[in-house]
C-alpha cells in the first residue's frame, strides 16, 4: 500500500508539469556514448514517447560520431579531425550519409513507432528541415577548408510544427542543404541549438554521457544544477567549460538567444533521466536559464 501511494504523490508531483508543458515544443538532442547502449537508448526513448502521450511535443535531434568513425575504418577510409571536426570529403560524405540516415535515424524511428508513437525521419534522403553554409576553421591567420562540412543557418521550422501539430515525432539528422542543394554535414549540437531557436522551443535538452556541467571539471560532486548565461560565459573564460562540453554549451546559448527559455544538459545513462528533469522539481543535470 505504502508502494501505491508513494506512485500516486509522484504522479501528482509530475500533474503540474504535464498542465505547464502541455502542447509545448522541446527539443532533445541525442548523442555521446549512451547511443551506442541499447537499453539506455530503449529507456530514453521510453521516456519520449512517454512526453509525446501527455501532451509535450518531442523533437528529436540526434549525432552519430562513434557509429560514422567505426563504418569509415571498415571501409578503409582515413578518420580526421581538425578542431573537433570531422574532416568530410565525398567518401565521407557518403559514409556520413548512410550511417545516420539509413541506420541510426532509421532505428530511432522504428522503436519509437514500436513504442506507440509515430515519428518521422527528416534527413537528406528524405524531408530535409535544415540549410546551411560552409564552414572555414582558421588557424594561425590561415582559413582551413574541412570539404563538406557546414553550419546550420536555416531550419525548416513549419514541416516541424506540422508534424508536432499531428501528434508525430520529428527525428532529425545532422545533415543540411546548401544554397544550391548539396549536402553538408553538421555538429549536431549546434543544428539542435539552431532548431530549438528556429522553433521558439520550451526547452532545449542535451543528453549525452556527461552528469551536467561542472564548476571543477575534474571533480564530479561539482556538478552545477542552475546557471544563467553570465555564469556559463565565466566558466568558459576560466577554462571549466573545455573541449568536448564547448559545443553543447554553444548549442544551449543558442537556444537561449534565440528565444528558448530553458536549456539543459543531463546523463542519458541514468535510467529516465528525461522524465526525472521536466517532470520532478530537483531534476539531475544542469539547467541554463537567460
Amino acid at each position: 500500500m505504502e508502494q501505491a501511494v508513494a506512485k500516486a504523490r509522484v504522479l501528482i508531483e509530475a500533474l503540474d508539469y504535464i498542465q505547464r508543458f502541455n502542447n509545448k515544443i522541446v527539443v532533445i538532442k541525442i548523442g555521446g556514448s549512451l547511443m551506442d547502449d541499447e537499453g539506455a537508448m530503449n529507456d530514453l526513448l521510453t521516456d519520449v514517447v512517454f512526453m509525446n502521450t501527455v501532451g509535450l511535443r518531442p523533437v528529436l535531434v540526434h549525432g552519430g560520431g562513434k557509429a560514422i568513425s567505426n563504418a569509415m575504418e571498415a571501409r578503409g577510409l582515413q578518420v580526421q579531425f581538425v578542431q573537433g571536426r570531422r574532416y568530410t570529403d565525398v567518401r565521407t560524405l557518403t559514409v556520413v550519409e548512410h550511417v545516420l540516415c539509413n541506420e541510426i535515424n532509421k532505428q530511432i524511428v522504428s522503436i519509437i513507432e514500436a513504442l506507440g508513437s509515430s515519428a518521422m525521419g527528416l534527413h537528406t534522403l528524405s524531408s530535409c528541415v535544415l540549410f546551411g553554409d560552409k564552414l572555414f576553421l582558421e588557424e594561425d591567420g590561415r582559413k582551413i577548408d574541412l570539404g563538406f562540412v557546414g553550419q546550420a543557418t536555416g531550419v525548416n521550422a513549419k514541416l516541424i510544427e506540422l508534424l508536432c501539430a499531428a501528434d508525430t515525432i520529428p527525428v532529425i539528422a545532422p545533415l543540411a542543404h546548401d544554397r544550391s542543394g548539396g549536402r553538408l554535414n553538421c555538429n549536431a549540437d549546434t543544428a539542435a541549438g539552431e532548431i530549438a531557436a528556429a522553433l521558439q522551443a520550451e526547452k532545449l535538452i542535451v543528453v549525452s554521457d556527461t552528469h551536467g556541467i561542472r564548476s571543477d571539471r575534474n571533480d564530479p560532486n561539482s556538478r552545477v544544477s542552475d546557471a544563467t548565461e553570465a555564469d556559463i560565459r565565466r566558466l568558459i573564460a576560466d577554462g571549466s567549460i573545455t573541449a568536448g562540453m564547448l559545443p553543447k554549451v554553444d548549442a544551449c546559448l543558442r537556444a537561449l538567444q534565440g528565444g528558448v527559455k530553458r536549456a539543459h544538459i543531463i546523463d542519458g545513462r541514468f535510467a529516465h533521466s528525461l522524465l526525472l528533469e521536466i517532470y520532478t522539481t530537483e531534476g539531475i543535470g544542469t539547467v541554463i536559464r537567460r
